[in-house]
Parts: structure tokens; C-alpha cells; sequence
């Protein structure tokens, strides 16, 4: 399906692509990143090396990156976007990466998830306890890289980020709440909730790791709270689109089987929006209603298809797709109105591309 996003504005100013946007940025970012989680307990350092991808279980040396580093690249462009080096945003990715992979660590517990990027989870190959061990860690590295910054800003630096980390958490409270409310009814979830909790979830974090660049290169504070709200943006909109492909994602693509989500139960906004449709939509959302009022604990392949098929006849997936171009917009907006240096402003619109523009 081709989205409806609009063209991203400055988008043909730099030559490079995501990829390599993001491979330049790992690779000024791993030293330190590398480098601080060695100062760990051994053990503890074996399972934060393994969540990075960087070794097997027992500490073997592997090939890996542990992810794209989405976030890293955010600070270091936003340093650069500032008119500074991105080497002033090194610790502030470090910051942001470590508590993005706590966050994971966590997560994957509380949701059972036995794998991650075709390997098995930190808490199914070490254990639970040593998870959460490892993730308690990787939170105080933290703030112990962002507290280590020399001059003024580092107070600064350690609040944005404890403030985002109290985002996050808000974020996952509700995401754990939601799944005990009821479809439908007075006490069911919103759409509004939702975006909400995908803010403060998915946002936070991005929205930190781009004030967090700005700021460490001295930005003025309008432009770290401008790049802070598009990185919030921009994370809704990641969402929106991760909702999309959690349903009807190409499996071949994502890595997880097609209607993961319905699979699991969980209450993403396409689902949210289709049940609150009204005018052409309200009869598929009617439907939609009865079968998930009788959805089995394990839904066959039959079951999650009707339901896949009704959401879209409600118009939830379209709708999910228009939030996603809103929060484009408004990361457009943020952009827009700040004087950021060229070539990193259009990197910035690059790696805005890369999260939005899956195959969905």
C-alpha cells in the first residue's frame, strides 16, 4: 500500500541515505558507548554487550549493532543542526541509547517477548532477575554519562532526561493498564488515550534524544524545545505507522508474524479508531465489536484475517495512517521554524523518511 505522507520537505539537500546517516552516526557514538558499558560488573557488562548485539551468551564476540540507533542519530544530528560538531552530542546519545535499551529490557519481560532481532531476549537467555539487573544498570550509566559532561548544561542534560524517563514510564503504565479495559463501552480505550500514551511511550524518548544534541552544542533554549516537540512527533508518527505494520505488515519485512498484534490482543490505535467509527465505518465497527467481545485467548488464522479485514472496512487503518501524516506535519512545522544548518536539517528529514516510510 503507498501511504498518503506528504513529501518531506528538504529532503533532496543531502546525498546520503538513512542508512548511511545512521551507520556514521553508530560509528562516532559505539566508542563511548562501548567504553562506558565496560565500566560494568563483567557479568552484567556480558548481558548489556549481548542486548547491544555486540556478543553471543557467554561473551563470544558477535557481529551486530543492536539496532538501526535511531535515537543516537537523533542527538548527534541535532548537535550538527545547531551549527556544532556531533561529537558535542556523544554523550548525550550514549545517555538516550542506554536507557532506550533499558527500556527494552523491561519490556520485554512485562510482555513475554521470548525474541528480539531473531535472537532470544536478555530474560530468556539469561534470566529474569538478571534482566532487570542488567536494566537497572544501563538506567544509571545513564545518568552517569549525561552527570560526567563538563560546564553548565550537564544539570540541565541529567533533568531532560530523568524528565523523559518519567514520560516513558507514564507511558508503559497506561500501555499495561489498557489491556485490562474493555473493548468497547464507557471505560474502553480512546483514540486520544491512545496518542496520549504513544507520546509519552515512543516520543518522550526521541523528543529527549534531539533536545539532548541540541542543547549539548549550546543551541538557545527555543530551538532544544522546538527539536524536543518534533521528536515527540515524530514518535507518534513511528508508532502510527508500527500499529499499521503489527496488523498488516509483510512478515518477510518486520520479522514478526502477520496480525501480531490482533494475535496478542492488543489495543493499537487502527483497532481503537476503527470501533470508534461512525457514518459509513459504524457497521464494520459493529461487527468488529461482537467478534472481539468472543476473541479466543489464541485466535486461528481465520479469526485475526476477519478481524484485520474489519478494522480497514472501519476505516481504522486509514485512519492510523492520517495520524501519521499529522505528526509528520507538525515535525515539518518544528523544522520549519528553527535556523538549523542545512545539510543536518535535511539528514534530519532523511531519518524522519527512514521511520515512516516502511513497506506498509
Amino acid at each position: 500500500m503507498t501511504t498518503t505522507f506528504p513529501e518531506l520537505l528538504g529532503a533532496d539537500e543531502t546525498t546520503a541515505t538513512a542508512d548511511e546517516i545512521l551507520g556514521r552516526c553508530r560509528e562516532l557514538v559505539r566508542p563511548a558507548l562501548a567504553d562506558t558499558v565496560g565500566r560494568l560488573h563483567p557479568w552484567v557488562a556480558e548481558m548489556a554487550a549481548y542486548s547491544f548485539g555486540w556478543c553471543d551468551v557467554g561473551g563470544t564476540p558477535a557481529e551486530g549493532s543492536g539496532g538501526k540507533g535511531v535515537r543516537q542519530a537523533l542527538a548527534v544530528l541535532c548537535a550538527e543542526a545547531a551549527r556544532a560538531s556531533g561529537e558535542a552530542a556523544v554523550a548525550g546519545a550514549v545517555a538516550v541509547e542506554l536507557v532506550h535499551t533499558f527500556s527494552l529490557l523491561h519490556d520485554d519481560i512485562m510482555d513475554g517477548d521470548q525474541t528480539r532481532r531473531t535472537r532470544p531476549t536478555v530474560w530468556k537467555a539469561y534470566g529474569t532477575g538478571p534482566a532487570v539487573l542488567a536494566g537497572d544498570a544501563l538506567f544509571a550509566l545513564a545518568v552517569e554519562a549525561l552527570a560526567g559532561v563538563e560546564g553548565t548544561g550537564a544539570a540541565a542534560a541529567v533533568r531532560q532526561l530523568s524528565a523523559a524517563l518519567g514520560d516513558l514510564v507514564r507511558g508503559q503504565a497506561d500501555d499495561l493498564l489498557f489491556e485490562s479495559r474493555p473493548w468497547t463501552g464507557p471505560e474502553a480505550v480512546g483514540p486520544e488515550e491512545y496518542r496520549t500514551m504513544a507520546e509519552h511511550k515512543t516520543g518522550a524518548l526521541l523528543g529527549c534524544a534531539a533536545a539532548l544534541g541540541a542543547a549539548l552544542a549550546g543551541a538557545p533554549e527555543p530551538t532544544v524545545a522546538a527539536l524536543d516537540r518534533a521528536g515527540r512527533h515524530m514518535g507518534v508518527a513511528f508508532q502510527m505507522v508500527d500499529d499499521v505494520l503489527g496488523i498488516w505488515g509483510d512478515p518477510a519485512v518486520t520479522g514478526k508474524p502477520v496480525h501480531r498484534d490482533l494475535r496478542q490482543r492488543k489495543k493499537t490505535f487502527p483497532v481503537l479508531a476503527a470501533l470508534s467509527a461512525r457514518g459509513p465505518g459504524a457497521p464494520a465497527a459493529e461487527r468488529l465489536a461482537t467478534l472481539l467481545a468472543e476473541f479466543p485467548e489464541t485466535p486461528d488464522d481465520a479469526t485475526t484475517r476477519r478481524a484485520a479485514a474489519l478494522i480497514e472496512q472501519a476505516g481504522g487503518r486509514s485512519a492510523a495512517l492520517e495520524e501519521a501524516d499529522r505528526h509528520i506535519a507538525a515535525v515539518e512545522t518544528c523544522l520549519e521554524s528553527l535556523p538549523l544548518a542545512p545539510r543536518a536539517s535535511a539528514e534530519l528529514r532523511t531519518l524522519l523518511g527512514f521511520l515512516v516510510r516502511r513497506d506498509i
